[in-house]
């Protein structure tokens, strides 16, 4: 059994050669990942069958596993194929198969893998052996080792060096070395010549030569660039023989008849005995760099030949680029065509040293093209490319510069606007410190207001010059969003005066309100927002409806009049009706949408035309048209025509439903006939007005737009809330996934009013932070992650989070006075600021304020270490004793905290009490005990600076050392300058017993023994006489 071809869309390591079906997640498939083996059926069959025949992986007939170039073992009978790791179980060798390397993981005979099977081996016989004596010789052998091994010889296939035979049961099988030396077993090339000149060692001039007919190896890299693979293999092989065993990147074929490697050696062999003074290991060390690369631009040679060519000393190595290369690829490649435009990625030149990962702020390293190219052409590159997503789009022009007044209108005014509306806060305990959780406080009352100031914000967005049309379009979305926002939510106050900014419409009702009518019945305040939300939809279309009418002719004045009663504009189709002369048509359009005994009227005469055999083909389409809308029929009237969703709501209200239906009624009618498949879908404004260019990517069933989940929530009055994470996704509004800003604070506000109730909207929160961190507004952040609701189950989610946005942007808000203050003003502890930016500095190696932020925060242990290791010897060895004894009389405060105090800061508390008692109290050495006293004391401090030095080891830099030495030199000094004052010469060498355990200079210390050995001497004078 020949193994597959690796033709193109058939490599094993490819994708495609490795997919599953979706629903076959979970079953217990055979793993197989080396790219070099396959298995038969594929796992792509097995899954196919097993879907089809539940349990067809437990009784695989012939299961194969083999690999490329070596062979291949054919499990006879039915398998058990579940949960097998061939990866381990079955390994092909050069000339051998072995299954269940391990003895003790191999089960009984029959069971799993060990049971019989047919086994082939791909074997390379050299041309000498081709002859048909030869091949009688080499079966007879073949059959011997067969037949010793326990198995049954089948056959061998000359053609191919095919050896095949049967086992009963599985532990190693194949050639060893003895038996391939035997039938003269041989991988060296065919034709192989190296030439060792006799006159100068160092210059090799080898010249390696392939047959055109051998096959090239489709699957490997070389092959995608134009080159032969053998040949690359075997240059490789003689350049780096000692990587031979180590690298198996690029697999041998099943027809490649030879290797370069025991060529190489018979020819360096042979070369010896020619000249003694060549050896094999002279010609390795030599360079072999000169590559060169022929196109395939003639027909007399293969693709891309590779030919080594000698390299002499004088000639200097070809500098290779730095910054990558870019190839065209003119062919399809087994992994071309799959997700990925580039046939392969860097990853396969760089091996192990490559990866992808992310940066901050959003910044990507990978190969290859850029994420979004446009570039058609396939590229095989080796560029690593670093791009920056782009969370900041929402501030950016048409010519994508970020613009300052964008950034202050899309986040800082809304963001002091979200600041100024009152808010109650709730202590979260983390240790000593408090971190105060905010929450927005509002009513329905002045709800209006509130969305007024956020539509002026977006008014002024509207202003700014140089906005791409899509941008436009989102925000002219998000004015008609607050604006839903006011009239579906916001209440009146009790004088019966309107908060809401929709007292400037066009209805009658309205006008009144706005002229402060006296208190409103409660029962006509369902009416009262309906005419509100009726007036709101009228603009929301107008646009519409205006682009309609300007793209028809004058003529078609009466399908002008049907677009002008989609956007319920009844006073422009009036005057266009009277102005046409059509004046009881115009009779009928003044009273469109009042009463239901009109539309009654209208739809009863329509039915007395049909049951009277009336012929409509004498009366104009858009005007029977125009009778069905009239009459309530919208079905009827929207045959053969495409409206938008908002439209059609409005045509459910307008036209169809009676005038006092609630809008409650309305919204669920509406989704209703969306259920059904008859009304439009809600789709996002830039889906449904905008030009996008996935726009056939979009999923009907994925997202509504944000003002369909409005008029949702409104109808549900708070009783389901199933929808609101899809309904603040940023795909609501805006085709920018990364964009938050709006609806943040929109669902902020919803909450404040109790519309809605949610505390796993985190998704949202975190977007919106990520933002801001990218724009630098590290202090907005924070702010928005104390409005995050608190959760029982997560009680510290804000410390985590607001403390991992100080220590990673430490950098951006420590360099903002501003910032800080707005942190602290927010309740953030002041200690958490001074311990990261503590972190930050000592990072930069800026130790000084690092250890000041340390002490800020009392993390006393960190900031003693730090003094002693990186301060305290600078200010020492500069004189800046006052600075030391400040900073030490801090840390003592709380030295029961500290570990190691005494021998770390306490050092210099003790230098410096010594120093002073030691010269402050000369008038006193005279005394017996004062010098006896002191040397004590001395002692004490000595052995303290010892005792340091061997607890801080490593850590204390040389400086420190040298700091040291010198506090025990001028305590040394000092003990010795009082010396002749002592009362005997017993207490006199004491001292300098004393001072000789100083960690002094080796110089310091002789002198002081030479002064020891004069007083001795002095002492043994006076005892002698």
């Amino acid at each position: 059994m020949e193994p597959p071809s690796l033709g193109a869309g058939s490599c094993p390591g490819c994708p495609e050669f490795l997919s599953v079906p979706a629903n076959a997640v979970g079953v217990p498939f055979p793993t197989l990942q080396s790219p070099d083996y396959y298995m038969l059926p594929s796992l792509e069959d097995l899954a196919a069958r097993e879907s089809k025949d539940p349990g067809y992986l437990s009784r695989v007939r012939d299961f194969t596993v083999g690999r490329f170039g070596y062979g291949c073992v054919k499990f006879l009978g039915e398998t058990d194929a579940r949960w097998l790791d061939l990866n381990d179980i079955v390994k092909f060798n050069r000339h051998e198969v072995v299954v269940y390397e391990d003895e003790s993981a191999k089960p009984a005979v029959g069971h799993g893998l060990n049971k019989p099977a047919e086994v082939t081996l791909v074997l390379q016989i050299p041309s000498v052996c081709s002859g048909d004596g030869q091949v009688d010789n080499v079966v007879v052998k073949l059959r011997e080792v067969t037949e010793r091994q326990g198995a049954t010889f089948v056959s061998y296939d000359t053609s191919h060096g095919l050896w095949k035979f049967l086992v009963r049961h599985f532990s190693r099988f194949g050639l060893s070395d003895d038996d391939e030396e035997d039938i003269t077993m041989d991988d060296a090339p065919e034709v192989v010549t190296a030439e060792i000149n006799r006159d100068d060692t160092s210059d090799v001039d080898d010249e390696f030569e392939m047959s055109p007919a051998d096959p090239e190896l489709a699957h490997s890299l070389p092959s995608h660039l134009g080159l032969d693979p053998v040949r690359m293999r075997e240059m490789r092989m003689l350049m780096f023989p000692a990587d031979e065993d180590m690298e198996d990147y690029v697999k041998t074929h099943s027809h490649q008849k030879s290797s370069l490697r025991k060529g190489y050696e018979r020819s360096l062999q042979k070369s010896t005995k020619v000249d003694q003074n060549s050896s094999p290991s002279s010609v390795r060390k030599t360079p072999m760099a000169l590559i060169g690369y022929k196109p395939s631009n003639t027909d007399s040679g293969p693709n891309g030949t590779i030919l080594l060519s000698q390299h002499k000393k004088e000639m200097p190595f070809k500098k290779l680029k730095t910054g990558g290369f870019s190839l065209d690829i003119s062919s399809e490649t087994p992994v071309s065509g799959y997700h990925s435009r580039n046939v392969v990625d860097s990853g396969l030149f760089m091996g192990r040293s490559f990866r992808v990962g992310w940066g901050p702020n959003g910044i990507l390293v990978h190969s290859g093209a850029a994420v979004g190219s446009n570039n058609s052409g396939k590229l095989l590159s080796s560029v690593i490319t670093l791009e920056k997503v782009a969370i900041d789009k929402a501030v950016r022009d048409e010519n994508d510069k970020v613009r300052e007044e964008l950034v202050e209108l899309a986040f800082d005014a809304p963001m002091n606007l979200h600041q100024a509306i009152e808010h109650e806060a709730r202590d979260v305990e983390v240790g000593s410190f408090k971190l105060k959780i905010q929450q927005l406080v509002a009513d329905q009352v002045v709800l209006s207001e509130i969305c007024r100031n956020y539509v002026d914000i977006v008014e002024r967005q509207l202003e700014v010059p140089g906005l791409s049309s899509s941008t436009r379009l989102v925000l002219m979305h998000q004015v008609m969003v607050w604006e839903l926002i006011k009239v579906l939510f916001s209440e009146r106050d009790y004088n019966g005066q309107s908060k809401s900014a929709g007292a400037d419409n066009e209805e009658d009702v309205m006008e009144d309100m706005k002229d402060g009518a006296p208190e409103v019945d409660p029962e006509a305040l369902p009416l009262i927002r309906r005419a509100e939300f009726s007036c709101w939809l009228q603009e929301y279309v107008c646009h519409r409806v205006q682009a309609e009418v300007s793209s028809l002719s004058e003529s078609d004045y009466l399908e002008n009049l049907f677009s002008l009663l989609t956007g319920r504009q009844l006073d422009t189709a009036v005057e266009l009706a009277v102005s046409k002369g059509d004046v009881r048509l115009a009779l009928l359009l003044s009273q469109a949408g009042g009463s239901s005994a009109n539309r009654s009227d209208i739809s009863r005469q329509l039915d007395l035309w049909r049951m009277n055999g009336l012929d409509f083909n004498f009366i104009e389409k858009d005007r029977i048209k125009i009778y069905e809308l009239l009459a309530g029929n919208i079905d009827g009237a929207l045959r053969d025509v495409k409206i938008d969703w908002k439209r059609f709501l409005g045509l459910l209200m307008w036209y169809q439903l009676p005038p006092d239906t609630s809008l409650s009624a309305i919204f669920k009618t509406y989704q209703g006939w969306l259920n059904d498949g008859r009304a439009p879908y809600p789709f996002p404004v830039y889906i449904d007005e905008g030009p996008i260019e996935d726009a056939h990517h979009w999923s009907i069933k994925d997202r509504f737009d944000l003002s369909y989940y409005l008029m949702l929530l409104h109808a549900n009055q708070g009783s389901d809330f199933g929808f609101l994470k899809r309904m603040f996704s940023s795909f609501s509004s805006t085709n920018d996934p990364l964009d938050c800003h709006m609806i943040w604070h929109l669902r902020a506000l919803l909450e404040a009013i109790g519309a809605i109730s949610s505390n796993d909207l985190h998704v949202l929160d975190m977007g919106f932070v990520s933002q801001l961190l990218c724009l630098g507004q590290i202090h907005w952040a924070i702010y928005v992650i104390l409005h995050m609701p608190y959760r029982r189950d997560c009680p510290y989610v804000q410390v985590t989070v607001v403390r991992e946005i100080l220590f990673q942007y430490c950098e951006c808000w420590s360099s903002d006075e501003s910032q800080q203050k707005f942190i602290k003003d927010l309740g953030v502890p002041s200690a958490w600021l001074h311990e990261a930016m503590a972190i930050y500095y000592n990072y930069y190696g800026d130790v000084s304020k690092s250890l000041d932020h340390f002490l800020k925060c009392h993390n006393w242990q960190k900031a003693h270490s730090i003094f002693v290791s990186s301060v305290s010897h600078s200010l020492f060895l500069s004189g800046m004793h006052s600075d030391i004894w400040r900073l030490v009389s801090l840390m003592e405060e709380y030295k029961s905290e500290i570990e190691n105090w005494e021998l770390g800061a306490g050092i210099y508390i003790s230098f410096y009490s010594l120093r002073s008692s030691l010269v402050d109290n000369d008038s006193i050495m005279g005394e017996p005990e004062a010098l006896e006293s002191k040397n004590v004391a001395c002692k004490e401090f000595l052995s303290q600076l010892s005792e340091s030095l061997d607890v801080w080891g490593d850590r204390l830099p040389l400086e420190a050392r040298v700091t040291y030495s010198k506090m025990a030199e001028e305590t040394s000094s000092l003990l010795i300058a009082g010396i002749a004052e002592g009362p005997n010469r017993e207490i006199q060498l004491s001292c300098f017993d004393t001072v000789g355990s100083a960690p002094v200079p080796e110089d310091l210390r002789s002198s002081h023994f030479q002064d020891a050995v004069s007083l001795f001497t002095c002492y043994l004078s006076e005892l002698t006489s």
